[in-house]
């Protein structure tokens, strides 16, 4: 191919030229391509990080991603869902739900933990994802952090955040056994101590787990004199503005602040348990109406005034399950486990 003053010396140069210019500009298109999958994908396990103890002792932080947006797993503890040394069975769930489930459980190390590790095996579709648990320092976390990856109180970053108060939460005992078919009543108190971050509508919510909203604590959720109402008018204005400029803010899908809580299957068949009422989801299911907090164009239900949840709960196949209410100001969770055993 000959090039005279500029111009193509053939009509098959132009046209093997068009290609390339066309190809060319295809692939940045292509290098953005993203895919997302119902089923069939695997679950990975996720170390959040730590954080230390007064005693000395430290806290690491699990969670999971599961990348499939439908697909749930049941894995039993052993082979293909285990924690090693000291498991194979250190509290982890065995019921997978779709999606990012961050920082769903603990373990306890103690002091002279030093350079060990702990090592969190999956298997799922025949692969093998595994998260390794230390206390390198870049994995020392704190309250912003927590609130910061769960895209807590709308994806703020603001520095109050670090001295925030997790929920209260208290169960009562259960019945310990139940029919299938059988409803069983579950009942949980929860409050949010320190109303951080709080509700965006300014609405009152429980101070403490199992007492009632106080008439003077509502009044200490509202303003107290024409300055702290000014203030709160600006904002409420300055909010307003925030739909139109946001300020930095976390990249996570966001959620926001409010006193919540739901019940989840944390061990046992998840396809078998029903929950009336249903249940807010504590998986980040960001799809538009999701009946999630994560999920356009959600809003956070006002809380029970006497912080008192009462939910039924009825399963289908015999077995024994764990369940799992999750108390959450939006930004940090606080959870407490019921066992139930199942029978014919």
């Amino acid at each position: 191919m000959m090039i005279r003053g500029g111009m193509l010396g053939s009509t098959a140069g132009r046209i093997a030229l068009a290609s390339l210019a066309a190809l060319l500009s295809l692939q940045p298109a292509a290098a953005q391509t993203r895919f997302t999958y119902s089923n069939g994908q695997s679950v990975s396990p996720a170390f959040e990080g730590w954080m230390p103890n007064q005693d000395g002792s430290f806290t690491l932080y699990f969670g999971y991603m599961n990348t499939n947006w439908l697909e749930e797993f049941d894995l039993p503890v052993g082979p293909d869902n285990n924690i090693e040394p000291g498991g194979p069975d250190q509290g982890q769930p065995t019921h997978f739900y779709p999606r990012r489930n961050p920082f769903l459980f603990t373990i306890r190390v103690p002091k002279d933990f030093g350079n060990k590790e702990l090592i969190w095996t999956l298997t799922t579709h025949g692969r093998t994802e595994k998260a390794y648990a230390s206390l390198k320092t870049d994995y020392q976390i704190d309250k912003q952090v927590i609130s910061t990856e769960v895209g807590g109180d709308g994806g703020s970053l603001r520095d109050e955040l670090r001295y925030n108060i997790p929920p209260e939460l208290k169960v009562e005992e259960a019945q310990g056994s139940v029919k299938v078919g059988e409803p069983l009543t579950l009942v949980a108190f929860a409050g949010d101590p320190d109303n951080l971050p709080a509700r965006r509508d300014g609405k009152p919510q429980p101070r403490h787990a199992g007492k009632p909203t106080s008439e003077s604590e509502e009044e200490a959720q509202k303003p107290s004199s024409p300055r702290a109402a000014a203030a709160s008018a600006a904002e409420n204005v300055a909010n307003v503005a925030n739909l139109v400029y946001r300020p930095p803010s976390s990249i996570v899908p966001s959620s926001g602040p409010g006193l919540r809580l739901s019940w989840i299957v944390y061990r046992g068949k998840a396809s078998t348990v029903t929950f009336s009422p249903e249940q807010m989801k504590t998986w980040t299911d960001s799809r538009a109406w999701a009946n999630s907090p994560w999920s356009p164009p959600f809003a956070i239900p006002q809380p029970p005034p006497d912080g008192k949840w009462v939910t039924q709960v009825t399963f289908q196949e015999p077995g024994t399950y764990v369940l799992r209410a999750v108390a959450s100001d939006g930004s940090l969770f606080t959870y407490d486990n019921v066992t139930v055993i199942v029978t014919r």
